[in-house]
């Protein structure tokens, strides 16, 4: 299938934010599934269902100390992932957003790696007992923090450089109204999905002091949280190179480890890398991040 270039652009987020490997095989790849769901008239919804369900399967196939299902496992989950891009620029192409689709989308991930952590555990009980188990809990707590300030830092980004209609940064304030406003009985399911994510919403606030300082400032001299353009372009030649590190803390680093891990029959490597490795490079990307922030924010109060 040939690619429209200008229309292709058009579904990805923004250049700035994008890994090469996304750009190289994953937003493509998307592109096509996104046309093609299009035109069967299938919500974006559905194909993050689609999504989920690929990535459960995968986690499945961890289990087995055969190499060659761990490879089918390697497989889904890379079908998982681009159709996590097809959702997305399907949403794009054809306007069809919601919050429900946003944490739907957020949380596909999330639903991706329990099943994959419970398929290596369960490989792994036999040998290190209920030790694992514990390994992965905790493994598992930070890469929810690991994604969720990525996700965030992305998308400030984004909000400075596309403006509100390409980012999908949220305001725990606002959210906590709207939650307020949502009955158990007349709402459940909304309130159920808005209770999470503002708890979630809260925790990437809590974390980014600097940043939320930076977002006041905007708000008061700008309004509506959003730069001038001169002034945006600024902040972007700042925030631009911190992306990168968005971008490790994401997908495809992690699914490198992890199949590094099963191709060396030593899936707990991949519980260590991401408790370390990743854990050092989540701290250094806040502080680097903040102290952006910080110093930007002096800048636009006269301060600095």
């Amino acid at each position: 299938m040939k690619l429209s270039t200008s229309t292709f652009q058009n579904t990805l987020k923004s250049q700035d934010t994008e890994e090469w490997i996304d750009l190289l095989v994953y937003r493509p790849a998307g592109y096509c599934w996104a046309l093609f769901f299009k035109r069967m008239k299938i919500r974006p919804n559905t194909v993050t269902l689609f999504s989920i369900l690929s990535g459960i399967a995968s986690g499945v196939m961890f289990y087995f100390t055969d190499l060659r299902l761990n490879i089918v496992g390697m497989l889904l989950l890379i079908w998982a992932n681009t159709y996590d891009s097809a959702d997305g620029q399907l949403a794009r192409m054809t306007g069809q957003y919601s919050r429900a689709g946003r944490i739907l989308d957020g949380a596909a991930g999330e639903f991706w790696f329990i099943s994959i952590y419970a398929g290596i555990c369960l490989r792994l009980t036999p040998t290190w007992g209920l030790w694992i188990w514990l390994l992965a809990a905790v493994t598992g707590y930070f890469h929810g923090k690991q994604a969720a300030m990525a996700d965030y830092l992305r998308n400030f980004h984004l909000l400075i450089v596309k403006g509100k209609s390409r980012s999908e940064l949220d305001d725990y304030s606002v959210l906590k109204e709207q939650l307020k406003s949502l009955t158990w009985k007349n709402n459940f399911i909304e309130k159920f999905y808005l209770t999470y994510y503002t708890s979630y919403t809260k925790d990437q606030e809590d974390r980014t002091p600097e940043l939320q300082n930076l977002r006041a400032t905007m708000k008061e001299k700008f309004g509506d949280s959003e730069l001038p353009s001169g002034v945006g372009e600024e902040f972007r030649l700042r925030s631009r190179p911190m992306m990168k590190y968005t971008n490790i803390l994401s997908f495809n680093t992690r699914s490198f480890a992890l199949f590094a891990s099963l191709f060396a029959g030593l899936p707990w490597i991949y519980f260590v890398f991401e408790v370390t490795v990743l854990n050092i490079l989540l701290i250094y990307m806040l502080h680097k991040y903040e102290n952006i922030c910080k110093r930007f924010n002096l800048r636009l109060r006269g301060n600095d």
